[in-house]
């Protein structure tokens, strides 16, 4: 009379094979690499510091010559140490009148020719148009670039205004950084906004 196996143990569904061997454990599944960190790529929007230090350089790209000129017109305008109105009002009509034609006509000439200041071009930037692939148009740079026209309150002889024409260009330059850090999709200014949506993009 033929013996008849004993029946598998409770809890395994596979039978033994035949002869009573064991099968091997099925193999534990590969463990995946870690994920590599993601690496920022370029073109993308430009961050505070980048544009903070190209607007560095513009500002001694073109400061320096502002700087022999104003010297001059002091030279020029002012005599002695006591300053008649005609006196501070032809000085500051000189050095806001030159001053606006520097600093803006450098930032309107190089970003719609060029697409950057050469402050821009050191730190791999580019100013481009609502459009987001050309460079922006004469109307559009100059609408982002209107801040640095506040040099033109000079013109008026009065301490005061001199001042609020100091504090208007830091307030504007504040509110354009804190917009940059909040956008942290587009990193758009205020002034960028106004000028129908520019943007500033690292592109290298």
């Amino acid at each position: 009379m033929t013996e008849t196996p004993p029946p598998p143990p409770a809890g395994d569904p596979t039978p033994p094979p035949a002869g009573g061997a064991v099968p091997p454990p099925p193999p534990a599944p590969a463990t995946p690499p870690p994920a590599a960190a993601p690496v920022a790529g370029v073109p993308r929007p430009a961050e505070l510091l980048d544009r903070f230090l190209a607007r560095l350089i513009d500002s001694v790209i073109v400061g320096i010559p502002f700087g022999i000129l104003t010297a001059i017109f002091s030279g020029i305008f002012l005599n002695g140490f006591i300053y008649s109105t005609g006196e501070l009002f032809l000085y500051g009509l000189f050095t806001g009148v030159v001053g606006t034609v520097l600093f803006m006509g450098y930032q309107v000439f190089l970003e719609t020719s060029q697409g950057a200041t050469f402050g821009k071009q050191i730190m791999k930037l580019k100013v481009y148009g609502p459009d987001g692939t050309s460079h922006p148009t004469v109307e559009q740079s100059v609408k982002r670039n209107i801040w640095n026209a506040f040099p033109l309150a000079y013109i008026v002889p009065i301490g005061a205004q001199a001042a609020l024409a100091g504090l208007a260009a830091l307030v504007a330059e504040v509110l354009i950084a804190v917009n940059i850090q909040q956008d942290t999709v587009k990193r758009q200014g205020w002034h960028d906004k106004f000028a129908g949506g520019t943007q500033v993009m690292k592109v290298g």
